[in-house]
C-alpha cells in the first residue's frame, strides 16, 4: 500500500509541473527562511561555548531608576556591582565585565579598530572559551593592574600572522599588553562573552570608584546548580532591597534585575520593570511571527491542492465507484501532500545550508557560527510535517465530499 502511494504521489507531481514547481518553490523558501531564523535564534538562547553554563547563570545587565518625573535606564557601573552584588553568597561564583568598547592599534602601518572587553578572574572560570594558546589572567594579574590580555584567533593572525601568540605584545590604545592567552572566535551572537581582546579591568582608564550607580558594566552569578537559580534570585532581589538611593540624586525608586538569559530578552521587549518577567510573550512573538509567516504559503499550497482534486474528479469518482473509502483517499491525499512537503523541506534545507553559509562568510554577524545542528534539523522536520497537514487536510476534507455518480457525470461538486 504504501508503496502504490509512493508511486501515485510521484505520478501526480510529474503531471502538472508548472504547479509542481511553484508548490515546492514556496515551501522550500518559506522553510528556509525558518530554519535560518531558527538557527539565528539556537546560536543566541542555546547552550554554546563559552556560555555552556547558561543553564545557571543570571545576567545583571540593566537598572532602572525613576523619581521626581525623571526616569533613567542604564548598565549598572563597576563600583554598584562591588558594593552591591559581589557581596552575595548564594551564587557559587559571580563575575562582573564591561559592556564591549572599540580600541585600536596600528599594524603594518594600517588601523585596526578591535572590540575590547574589560573583566574580572572570574570570567575565565565563569566562562567556558576554547584556548588555542595560554590561558586567562588571573588574581594577581587584575589585583596588581596587568597590561596582559586573552586574544581571539582573528586578532592573533591580523597582528601577528599566527595563533601562537602568547608572549607576544599587543598596542590597544597606545598601550602595551602582553598576550597570555588565543581563544577560538567567539560570535557576535554571544553578547556576554563576545569580543575580541579581554583585558582585567583594573586597566581601564575610567574611574571605577565613581559612586554613580548606571555605568557600562555587567555581572554573571553563576548558581551551584539549576535548582538554585530560584536560591540565588531570592538572596539577590532581597539585597537589592536594602539599596540605598543614589547620593546627590532626586530618584526616589531604583529597580535591578538578575534575569536568565530569555528573560533577559522578553524584558527588553516587555521593559517590564517587575522582579520576574513572563517569557509567554518571547514565546509568543516569536511562534506567532513563524505561524503567520507560513500562513501565506499554506493558504497557497490549499488552493493549488484543491486545483487538483478537482482535476482528478473523475480519478476520485471511478475509485470511490470501485469501492473505495473516503477515509482511504484521504489518508492518500494526505500522504501525497506530505510527501511534496518533505521534498521541498529537503530543498529548503539546502538552501538554508547555503543561506547559513553566506551569512557565516559575510561578515553580517562578526565570526558568525550559525549552523543547522540536531536540534534545528528536528525543529525542521517537525515544520515540514506540520506544514504538509496543515494544507492537505482541507482539501482532503473536500475530496471526501465528492459523489461518484456526480463527477462521473461530469461535475465537481
Amino acid at each position: 500500500m504504501l508503496k502504490n502511494y509512493f508511486k501515485i504521489a510521484w505520478k501526480v507531481l510529474l503531471r502538472r509541473k508548472f504547479f509542481t514547481f511553484i508548490s515546492l518553490f514556496g515551501i522550500s523558501v518559506t522553510l528556509m527562511v525558518l530554519m535560518v531564523i531558527t538557527a539565528m535564534l539556537n546560536q543566541v538562547f542555546g547552550t554554546h561555548t563559552p556560555e555552556k553554563k547558561m543553564d545557571r547563570m543570571l545576567f545583571v545587565t540593566w537598572l532602572h531608576m525613576t523619581g521626581d518625573g525623571t526616569e533613567m535606564n542604564s548598565g549598572p557601573s563597576y563600583s554598584f556591582l562591588n558594593r552591591f552584588v559581589r557581596p552575595l553568597n548564594t551564587p557559587e561564583l559571580i563575575t562582573i565585565y564591561s559592556s564591549n568598547f572599540t580600541t585600536f592599534n596600528f599594524t603594518q602601518g594600517s588601523k585596526l579598530n578591535m572590540q575590547t572587553r574589560y573583566t574580572d578572574s572570574n570570567f575565565w572560570r565563569v566562562m567556558d572559551f576554547e584556548f588555542i594558546d595560554g590561558g586567562g589572567f588571573g588574581d594577581a594579574a587584575v589585583e596588581t593592574a596587568q597590561k596582559v590580555a586573552v586574544i581571539n584567533e582573528a586578532t592573533s593572525i591580523k597582528n601577528f600572522g599566527t595563533v601562537d601568540a602568547v608572549g607576544k605584545t599587543l598596542t590597544l590604545d597606545d598601550s602595551n599588553y602582553r598576550v597570555v592567552g588565543v581563544v577560538k572566535n567567539v560570535a557576535a551572537t554571544r553578547t556576554e562573552s563576545y569580543s575580541e581582546v579581554w583585558v582585567p579591568y583594573t586597566t581601564t582608564k575610567a574611574d571605577l570608584n565613581d559612586p554613580h550607580y548606571g555605568g557600562n558594566f555587567r555581572a554573571v552569578l553563576l548558581a551551584k546548580d539549576k535548582a538554585a537559580i530560584d536560591d540565588v534570585k531570592k538572596e539577590f532581589y532581597g539585597a537589592m532591597a536594602k539599596v540605598p538611593m543614589m547620593p546627590g540624586e532626586d530618584f526616589t525608586v531604583l529597580k535591578v534585575f538578575a534575569d536568565t538569559n530569555t528573560e533577559g530578552f522578553a524584558r527588553e521587549i516587555s521593559r517590564s520593570v517587575d522582579n520576574e518577567v513572563n517569557t509567554a510573550l518571547l514565546y509568543g512573538v516569536v511562534i506567532g511571527g513563524m505561524f503567520f509567516f507560513m500562513l501565506i504559503p499554506t493558504l497557497n499550497l490549499v488552493n493549488i491542492n484543491i486545483s487538483r482534486i478537482m482535476e482528478r474528479a473523475s480519478e476520485i469518482g471511478v475509485r470511490k465507484a470501485f469501492g473505495a473509502s473516503s477515509n482511504t483517499l484521504v489518508l492518500q491525499f494526505l500522504f501525497e501532500n506530505i510527501f511534496l512537503t518533505i521534498i521541498g523541506g529537503t530543498i529548503g534545507i539546502l538552501l538554508a545550508v547555503g543561506a547559513l553559509h553566506l551569512i557565516n562568510n559575510s561578515g553580517f554577524i562578526p565570526y558568525a557560527q550559525l549552523g543547522l545542528n540536531v536540534p534545528v534539523l528536528l525543529f525542521s522536520l517537525l515544520i515540514c510535517l506540520f506544514f504538509g497537514i496543515l494544507s492537505g487536510v482541507y482539501p482532503a476534507y473536500k475530496m471526501s465530499k465528492l459523489h461518484p455518480a456526480s463527477v462521473l457525470k461530469g461535475g465537481s461538486k
